[in-house]
């Protein structure tokens, strides 16, 4: 009985491991296609009112990408944070003085997870007539995102990582990913 449960834990911890080596290769390895819009997965806002630096290195991948060429718009998603900002409105303001044209870019404050922020993105893509989109956030993020957005019936996704690569602390978020994206693929997908 114990060499059944050593095996079984030895099963699930190579499986951890090995899903997390492709969140990680993927993520970090992701080529954004050239694309009708970039989609700016949110997180948080500092109490002051200004982008943490992590939502700043996620707005300034996806500045890159739109004064680049690579996408033509740009698109915010974040709900209303702990802190009291609206995340969506204080990215659009970030991306504003980047010298982003404001009609350029769209506003989905009802991002509040990743599924909603992929049932929103769906329906702006939708009603603007998007095909395409890149998704942008850190590496750990964009599998489980990439595969949200196709799941809610976007067909051309790709991803763009924010440029720093994989550091210690981000230890918790790969494994965090693990349980989210599955539990991301047992979800409903129907009601948009």
């Amino acid at each position: 009985m114990l060499r059944v449960i050593l095996f079984v834990l030895l099963g699930v911890v190579a499986w951890i491991g090995l899903h997390s080596a492709w969140t990680i290769f993927s993520g970090v390895n992701a080529q954004p296609r050239p694309a009708d819009v970039a989609i700016v997965l949110g997180t948080r806002v500092e109490r002051s009112g200004v982008p943490s630096w992590r939502l700043r290195e996620r707005l300034d991948r996806a500045f890159e990408l739109y004064a680049s060429g690579v996408v033509a718009n740009v698109m915010v998603s974040g709900g209303l944070g702990g802190e009291g900002h609206e995340e969506a409105d204080v990215m659009r303001e970030y991306l504003i003085r980047r010298g982003t044209p404001s009609e350029k870019i769209f506003v989905d404050r009802n991002g509040y997870d990743t599924y909603e922020t992929a049932r929103s993105a769906k329906q702006i893509m939708d009603a603007q007539n998007f095909k395409s989109a890149v998704i942008v956030s850190h590496y750990y993020h964009l599998p489980r995102a990439v595969i949200t957005l196709k799941r809610f019936g976007a067909h051309d996704v790709s991803a763009a990582a924010v440029t720093t690569l994989p550091m210690w602390h981000d230890t918790w978020n790969v494994l965090r990913e693990f349980a989210a994206f599955y539990f991301y693929l047992m979800r409903d997908y129907a009601a948009t």
